[in-house]
């Protein structure tokens, strides 16, 4: 909590940590609201819980190692992330995919070390199956079942989902209008007491420093953006990202620094981000237009290396 500003009201920043990440949310009001550091805490652990590759027991982990054929029960809240994930797998034409969670194990970016023999198979597998073909919803029982062998990874949108369930829960405590995010996914609901928008800054894609490129004003409306510059690997002197590519099964070698992407909410704003780095932006920015997404892409003139 900080000192008082606009009249009469309180600045509150709650926050705390999830996801390997932190959490925060900030409003103003007139006094504490009780019970709501708990409630935002408790609401992104569930999502953790419930999506996590580094949770043995998680839904997402139970549903990895089942077996085809198998209906398995899920939790509403990773229903509905399946769910959009699948849709948006579709709209972007497979450049959105869950279905990359084997890639994902084989480079080292879970909770296991990278391992040379899976890197060489997924790079040498001519197809790579898409969720969409794999993975069955049964949305209004809230089960899941896989047609065939397939590890989904929902790292591209779970922290978006989890910013979501930020300001859906402080509104369910009363507190209409906040900011919240997760890692730089953030959701604005309403405005600031003053009636102006949220202001967002958007990171400049540097791999040494943390600085601002520019600024966004956000009112009832989500912001994610996808990068290449805090989660990568070194290979042969060149920096890959942690973003893999669905089509090759390894690391996006030639994308964007960064793509930024405000949408109403920010599950959709996080998995659009995503998918748009896959297509790059020549290709992404005319699937965006499509789709009456707002993307904003920064480039590099050359690979800065490791």
């Amino acid at each position: 909590m900080s000192k008082m500003s606009f009249d009469g009201l309180t600045r509150f920043a709650l926050n705390g940590a999830t996801m390997g990440t932190r959490w925060s949310t900030l409003f103003w009001a007139p006094a504490p609201v009780d019970g709501l550091q708990e409630a935002l805490q408790s609401a992104v652990d569930r999502v953790d819980a419930q999506m996590s590759l580094w949770k043995p027991d998680s839904d997402l982990c139970r549903l990895n190692d089942a077996p085809t054929g198998v209906w398995v029960d899920l939790a509403p809240e990773i229903t509905t992330v399946l769910d959009r994930a699948l849709q948006i797998g579709r709209s972007s034409g497979g450049a959105f995919e869950i279905a990359v969670g084997e890639a994902v194990a084989a480079w080292g970016f879970g909770p296991r070390p990278a391992d040379q023999e899976a890197i060489r198979r997924m790079l040498t597998t001519p197809d790579h199956p898409r969720a969409s073909d794999l993975l069955e919803l049964d949305i209004p029982n809230r089960r899941a079942m896989k047609h065939a062998p397939a590890r989904f990874d929902l790292n591209g949108i779970a922290k978006g989902y989890g910013a979501d369930r930020l300001i859906e829960t402080a509104a369910l405590h009363g507190v209409a209008d906040a900011l919240s995010g997760l890692d730089g996914d953030l959701r604005a609901a309403g405005t600031r007491p003053d009636g102006s928008p949220w202001p967002i800054a958007i990171e400049e894609p540097d791999y040494d420093r943390r600085a601002a490129y520019t600024m966004l004003e956000l009112e009832d409306l989500a912001v994610a953006t996808s990068g290449d510059y805090r989660h990568w690997i070194n290979v042969g002197g060149q920096r890959l990202s942690h973003t893999m590519h669905p089509r090759t099964g390894g690391p996006l070698q030639q994308s964007p620094a960064s793509v930024t992407v405000v949408a109403a909410d920010c599950m959709t704003a996080d998995a659009w981000a995503t998918a748009l780095m896959v297509l790059g932006k020549t290709e992404g920015t005319l699937l965006a237009k499509a789709n009456n997404i707002q993307a904003m892409f920064l480039e590099r003139e050359a690979p800065i290396p490791a």
